[in-house]
């Protein structure tokens, strides 16, 4: 990227931070403002060259990533699971992992010929959902609260969860490809083991430190979330170094900080949301302007109806298996469905399967991009009709639990929050008292 594509990029931010919520009024989410001006930059105004910038949208989406995963587990601790934990046991237990095979399944009938591995790599790739794409739905109190803090949840620990089946799926497909050098399987559950540790050893210590020092008043109030920031990237790349998984021990160490951490901690983890939710802004823009014009080459009939009903059916009917007979009414049902959109998750899968597997992973890598595409758009200009839709007809409007506890409010990823002191007054904000 020249001089020119950077400063228009930084005034893009700019403009978009000073109109967001006007535009957010008209349905324009920020993915699809910053995707329609990454291709508008790259095909229209050429001041981005597609070529130069793909390893620019790696490591982009790679740091993004770390900082989304250990923000979005530090934010959901015991107290928020234990609030409605049979819902969410459905939707990450069953729904999830039904989705994962609906989805494989799925690509292995429409592509014949597909190696099991990668058609896994598409189930799992597709599975995790981006509540940021469906902000308007977030922020709608018209939407009830449950609702809206069930799919959050989801989202925020979904994309960890399949980070190891998509690992293993790339690791598989590389065996079955014969590649050289390229991972094996036995290999990647060494990483994920390796991951694991780390997140763990790294999250106590972490939070266990952040507390000590909080408490005796080392920690400065301005650079506690910096250091955290600097901590989630150092759990990554020291995991990395130590040749092991560094999204599994970022997601991990999430949690595992959340519980360490005490009252304090969602402060810290405020600005690591905030810092990422810049960052992803970046990584649409670029996505727009490397990876449109390569999707829309590449769109066959096959790309585009997987696309369309993973948005759909792959995701629609095991959320619907999943929470049958939970007694949430049709229309939520349907709702919860619908709001399924793939993010950022999904395409840094993509970007990782594109680098261990090269052209063998192109198939795949059209049909995870072209899904993720065609979500931004789908889901970004139907949040806002479709919440406030949904809110007049729904019979589920309470905002209570299952146990008769109000949750509190969760910060949904990318979104501007409230500072976390203002959230500190209601019940279940924040994490583990």
């Amino acid at each position: 990227m020249g001089v020119a594509a950077v400063t228009l990029t930084c005034l893009i931010v700019f403009v978009w931070g000073l109109f967001s919520a006007r535009l957010g009024r008209a349905d324009l989410s920020a993915p699809i403002v910053f995707v329609v001006v990454g291709a508008l930059l790259s095909e229209g105004l050429q001041v981005i060259d597609p070529d130069l910038t793909n390893e620019i949208v790696k490591v982009l989406a790679e740091v993004t990533l770390v900082w989304v995963l250990f923000a979005d587990a530090s934010r959901v601790g015991l107290r928020e699971l234990r609030a409605d934990a049979g819902l969410y046991v459905r939707l990450l237990g069953v729904g999830l992992p039904l989705t994962v095979a609906a989805g494989t399944l799925l690509a292995m009938v429409m592509f014949g010929g597909m190696s099991v591995w990668l058609a896994l790599l598409m189930g799992a790739a597709l599975a995790p959902t981006d509540a940021a794409l469906g902000a308007a739905v977030m922020t709608n109190p018209a939407v009830p609260e449950r609702v809206r803090r069930a799919l959050n949840i989801e989202s925020g620990l979904n994309d960890g969860i399949v980070t190891p089946v998509v690992s293993v799926a790339i690791a598989g497909a590389a065996t079955a490809q014969s590649l050289h050098g390229g991972p094996s399987v036995d290999g990647a559950l060494i990483e994920l083991a390796i991951g694991l540790a780390v997140g763990i050893v790294a999250g106590l210590v972490g939070g266990r430190a952040m507390r000590i020092a909080r408490l005796r008043g080392w920690a400065s109030e301005e650079l506690a979330g910096p250091a955290l920031l600097a901590l989630a990237l150092a759990i990554y790349t020291g995991t990395l170094w130590l040749e092991g998984n560094g999204f599994v021990a970022a997601f991990v160490a999430g949690l595992v900080f959340s519980h360490f951490a005490g009252r304090g901690g969602p402060q810290e983890v405020f600005y690591v949301e905030q810092t990422a939710g810049l960052v992803s802004l970046l990584t649409w823009l670029l996505f727009g302007a490397v990876a449109v014009t390569t999707l829309v080459d590449q769109a066959d009939w096959q790309v585009l109806a997987y696309a369309l009903l993973s948005l759909t059916v792959v995701r629609m009917l095991p959320v619907a298996l999943a929470l049958a007979g939970c007694g949430l009414s049709a229309p939520t049902v349907a709702f919860i469905g619908w709001f399924g959109p793939r993010g950022l998750a999904s395409v840094i899968f993509a970007l990782l399967a594109l680098e261990d597997l090269n052209t063998g992973a192109d198939r795949a890598v059209a049909v995870i991009g072209m899904t993720v595409l065609l979500s931004v758009f789908a889901h970004g200009l139907s949040a806002r009709p479709l919440a406030n839709r949904y809110g007049t007809i729904s019979a589920d409007s309470s905002p209570r639990a299952v146990d008769g506890r109000a949750p509190g409010q969760l910060p949904v990823r990318g979104l501007l929050h409230r500072h976390p002191e203002a959230q500190t007054a209601q019940p279940g904000a924040g994490g583990p008292k």
